[in-house]
């Protein structure tokens, strides 16, 4: 079976919320909670950050935690998720953002089971093209194979970016790509977010964290905790995702 792990891009930079992956909730840096939920996925967790100084303070967080990492482009992160799979020695990569720490990594785990026992390395599997979780639960899975391909052929500056936009949308790959769908069960829970990317983000994250233990929640616990706060899930319903 091909090595399996988790590269979750990370920096400092950020246009809307600077140093966010490191603000604190419950005494604890964000990129804390992400991490060691992550590694209840049973997958090791590799840090994708960049080459600008403003990221030593994310090599040195890696350092001190054992985690591997890899400094690469801060614009075409695509070549900087193909340097770090490569230098991972990854069959089958998981893409994962660090602006979502509440990432389940039981969640992202299991799928990475149903993503093997296919043992097809044309397969992408996501949780994130029909959404049915909420924005801050994302995670995407696909082959070195297929990473390769999109790091050789991919041109446009939002593909470079995104990293897997020539996967899923260029006629280059149509018919080529087998598609499958990660969906909740229990329901549509799409319209909450629980990502960070702004002050408002934040305080919802706060407040989850240390109000409600979220970060100790599997992912029905967490659904249900959103339902059941509205006057928390109102602080960041009007924000719109960046796309670019």
């Amino acid at each position: 079976m091909q090595r399996a792990g988790i590269i979750s891009q990370v920096r400092m930079g950020s246009t809307r919320l600077p140093g966010k992956v490191l603000l604190p909730a419950a005494g604890r840096p964000l990129l804390d909670y992400h991490v060691a939920r992550l590694a209840a996925s049973g997958l090791p967790v590799i840090l994708a950050t960049t080459t600008e100084p403003a990221d030593d303070v994310l090599v040195a967080y890696a350092e001190a935690r054992g985690l591997g990492y890899h400094r690469g482009s801060e614009t075409d992160v695509l070549a900087r998720y193909y340097e770090t799979a490569q230098r991972s020695n990854l069959g089958t990569v998981v893409r994962v953002t660090s602006d979502c720490p509440l990432v389940d990594g039981r969640l992202v785990g299991a799928a990475v089971a149903r993503y093997q026992a296919e043992n097809n390395p044309r397969v992408y599997r996501s949780n994130a093209v029909v959404r049915t979780f909420p924005r801050g639960l994302d995670f995407e899975i696909f082959s070195m194979e297929l990473l390769a391909e999109a790091f050789a052929n991919a041109t446009s500056p939002y593909e470079r970016e995104h990293v897997t936009p020539y996967l899923k949308a260029n006629p280059a790959t149509a018919g080529r790509v087998v598609f499958r769908d990660e969906v909740w069960p229990g329901g549509d829970f799409s319209r909450f977010r629980i990502t960070l990317d702004t002050a408002e983000d934040y305080a919802v994250l706060r407040a989850l964290i240390e109000q409600h233990h979220a970060a100790d929640l599997n992912t029905a616990d967490l659904l249900a905790l959103l339902e059941a706060h509205p006057e928390i899930m109102a602080l960041n319903a009007h924000i719109e995702q960046k796309t670019a």
